[in-house]
């Protein structure tokens, strides 16, 4: 008998923490496998940073901390929005969490009522459709092609909004996609926003330093948009602070309110230490972690000059993040190393069993035709992985 609840029950395991979960297990069995499926930045936490933590543990920071985190972090948070989207945001407005993730839970569960309607543009990172699903929404997703660059058209969002339709979640740049949202893009999409007052902006931009060239752009600094955005950031990406787990939002106070209600009856204050390392962080340079952006550029390069090098590849150049994500549907129907591919999940299974590298399938971003390589890895092992993905695939 099921004793497990019909929530969890109806959740999906993050396939790419399952992926990541299999490359462990294969290890352990001795394979040699490559993981190129986690979005975790390969670098240390930069030296400022931490020396802000130790003093901060030797300044007896132990505490719980408030609910929706420090005052102190809180005003860096608003100069940050400041200083690098010219977004006007107040302390009462900002709730730090732990991670960027619990931040886009905690606006889910105060926004969305069962039945109600959110719309992904697809590809969209494996979490929102399991954080609609918990609250008893339905996720609808707005599909988009390597040829379009992975992005929608006003057009696809007109057509998809329902009176159902609560919110949309943006997330530029993109994972898994790495595609960037201009600012004549996103004023484009706003127009048809104009038009459903109802509908409320999750603009995902953890990405948002991670960027070759193209100008990181806020949604809510579109003037009709800014009282119904909740912008999401946060410091594991950009600062290589994925294990301090430290997320923040700006948005109405009202909706700052509500998820600082919902945040103290689950988690309370994030941890007191990576707060006060945070607020070394924010009020950095930017110019303090174009080291690790440049790297990944070189990795970028890299990769799609090698895998060019491979027939059935269909690529775009991503603008940002850390991810190609390239079309492999030239495979599907056909047996490779007596494996049937008959989708991405079996390509993206095929790598990991003969080429012993671990991706992450493009169904789990709703995007069946793909599959995502993180390049937050080293030269060396980009190199190998792709040289033994060549070597099964010819």
């Amino acid at each position: 008998m099921n004793f497990l609840s019909d929530r969890i029950n109806s959740l999906p395991t993050s396939a790419t923490l399952a992926m990541a979960a299999m490359a462990r297990e294969l290890k352990k069995q001795g394979k040699d496998i490559i993981s190129l499926s986690l979005g975790e930045p390969d670098f240390n936490t930069p030296e400022f940073i931490k020396d802000a933590a130790i003093k901060a543990v030797q300044e007896n920071y132990n505490s719980y901390t408030p609910v929706d985190g420090y005052v102190e972090l809180k005003e860096a948070v608003c100069l940050k929005f400041k200083r690098d989207n010219e977004l006007e945001y107040t302390p009462s407005q900002i709730v730090v969490s732990t991670g960027a993730k619990q931040s886009i839970a905690n606006i889910a569960q105060v926004l969305l009522n069962p039945g109600d309607e959110v719309l992904l543009p697809a590809p969209y990172w494996v979490s929102y459709s399991a954080i609609a699903t918990l609250c008893e929404a339905k996720f609808v997703e707005i599909p988009s092609t390597i040829e379009a660059n992975f992005k929608i058209t006003p057009e696809q969002l007109e057509k998809a909004i329902t009176p159902k339709t609560k919110m949309i979640f943006f997330n530029s740049p993109n994972n898994p996609s790495g595609s960037i949202y201009t600012e004549k893009e996103y004023i484009a999409l706003a127009k048809v926003l104009e038009n459903h007052p109802n509908i409320f902006i999750l603009s995902d931009e953890i990405y948002e330093h991670i960027n070759y060239g193209t100008k990181h752009f806020s949604f809510a600094k579109i003037p009709s948009m800014y009282d119904r955005t909740i912008t999401v950031n946060g410091v594991a990406k950009a600062f290589a602070m994925t294990g301090w787990r430290i997320g923040y939002i700006g948005a109405p106070e009202w909706i700052a309110k509500a998820c600082t209600k919902m945040q103290g009856q689950i988690t309370s204050g994030a941890n007191c230490i990576a707060q006060r390392a945070t607020i070394a962080a924010l009020e950095a340079p930017v110019s303090n972690i174009q080291y690790m952006v440049k790297e990944f550029l070189n990795r970028r390069d890299l990769v799609l000059k090698l895998m060019k090098e491979i027939d059935g590849f269909k690529l775009n150049i991503p603008e940002g993040a850390f991810y190609v994500f390239p079309d492999v549907s030239f495979f599907f129907g056909k047996t490779i190393k007596g494996h049937p591919i008959n989708n991405a999940s079996d390509f993206s299974m095929l790598l990991l069993q003969e080429a012993n590298v671990a991706t992450v399938t493009g169904d789990a971003f709703g995007a069946p035709n793909c599959i995502r390589i993180s390049y937050a890895a080293s030269e060396e092992n980009l190199r190998e992985a792709i040289k033994k993905i060549k070597r099964v695939l010819s």
